[in-house]
């Protein structure tokens, strides 16, 4: 493979190439970077592919790469396919589990060498928190949709049924015994369609979020105490808290509100003999926001973990989790995870999940309160490379 390129000065017509180094601009690409041979050994990997395989070239050249990645993998079927149709193919969202990888969710692109026959130059792109809060974004814009639809149910639909649950009542009162079931059912419809449009209208924005020092241990402990003594009665509670953890800036309130839904959905699946949650808190460094059109950064070190043994979220749901009206319980309004990202994200936050039979975890990433080396916090969305 050529170790230098030409580049061209645009600096007007008499411009001249200079040479570039190949090996360079390869180090610097942000994402992972193989070239294979016919036999699928490493030929080449770039600084991010040393990064991602927690190895260095010295030690990966040569090496093939299923001794890094299981046969079975998806990687392996676009390197088939990209040698077959001798083009280009890539497929988003592959999950990468590998003792030295981790796990990672990937969109890997696989591109046939084009003078050697049989070689292949392999791409490994991680899905970023920044694409994870466009997402979020996106799942707000919707949960503001539902707001607007909840104030026009409010005009065009809940003076209606006020209307409707009055004439029940009078009914009531002038039928016979037996239709009573009936009336009283009108009733408890009616009520239950009132009480869905008063949960949607809880996504409306109702100006700037009151923020203050929050102990999120103490939020913790009060939601464990509420589902210990009412919807998770009989499911094992395990707590692994960092003592040392710095405040949240935040709301206690819609905190309390966010961890509430989290715990109530995992005890709604975790199996009735042997369920358990495990509640968790930790520290870690690497992502701040910044506010757009702002030059202030946010930290984003607090992680709160909420993780059950139920036997997972259904694959057909998992990319459409924090949409309004999604979900797969059968009396369930799709409301509750929406919420929780609208209210994770007023805060500046992140919420994320992975799952797998057994093991579903949802993370909530959160700001620290401010401190005399981040004396001004502010709420961002945009994310800044560390």
């Amino acid at each position: 493979m050529s170790r230098s390129l030409k580049i061209i000065d645009g600096g007007g017509p008499d411009a001249q190439a200079a040479p570039l180094d190949a090996l360079s601009v390869l180090n610097a690409i942000a994402s992972a970077v193989l070239v294979l041979d016919q036999e699928d050994r490493i030929v080449f990997i770039n600084a991010a592919g040393e990064q991602l395989f927690d190895s260095s070239i010295g030690h990966l050249k040569g090496v093939s790469l299923d001794d890094l990645i299981a046969r079975d993998s998806q990687t392996f079927s676009l390197i088939h396919q990209a040698r077959r149709d001798s083009s280009a193919v890539s497929e988003y969202e592959v999950e990468l589990d590998t003792p030295r990888t981790g796990a990672r969710v990937m969109t890997i692109q696989v591109s046939p060498h084009v003078e050697l026959p049989g070689w292949v130059v392999v791409q490994f792109q991680e899905h970023s928190k920044a694409l994870r809060i466009g997402q979020q974004m996106l799942s707000r814009g919707a949960a503001r949709s539902v707001s607007a639809m909840a104030r026009l149910l409010a005009h065009e639909v809940k003076n209606p049924l006020s209307g409707i649950r009055g004439a029940a009542q009078l009914l009531d009162q002038s039928v016979a015994e037996s239709d009573r079931v009936l009336t009283q059912l009108i009733r408890d419809e009616t009520d239950r369609i009132v009480s869905l449009v008063d949960r949607m209208d809880v996504f409306s924005d109702g100006g700037a979020l009151s923020r203050e020092p929050v102990n999120i241990h103490q939020v913790l402990e009060h939601v464990r105490r509420v589902a210990e003594n009412g919807f998770a009665k009989g499911i094992r509670f395990v707590e692994s808290y960092d003592p040392s953890l710095p405040p949240v800036l935040g709301n206690r309130d819609q905190l309390v509100q966010v961890f509430l839904n989290l715990v109530k959905n995992a005890a709604e699946v975790v199996p009735a003999d042997g369920g358990e949650i495990v509640l968790s808190t930790a520290y870690q460094h690497g992502l701040r926001l910044a506010a757009p059109g702002s030059l202030d950064r946010m930290d984003l070190p607090l992680v709160v973990t909420v993780r059950d043994n139920g036997p997972g979220i259904p694959e057909d749901i998992r990319g459409h989790l924090f949409e309004p009206f999604v979900t797969n319980k059968p009396s369930g309004s799709g409301l509750g995870l929406p919420l929780v990202a609208k209210i994770v994200t007023d805060h500046g936050g992140i919420v994320e999940f992975d799952t797998q039979p057994r093991r579903t975890v949802f993370r909530v990433v959160l700001p620290m309160a401010p401190t005399a080396r981040y004396p001004r916090a502010r709420v961002g969305a945009t994310e800044e490379t560390t």
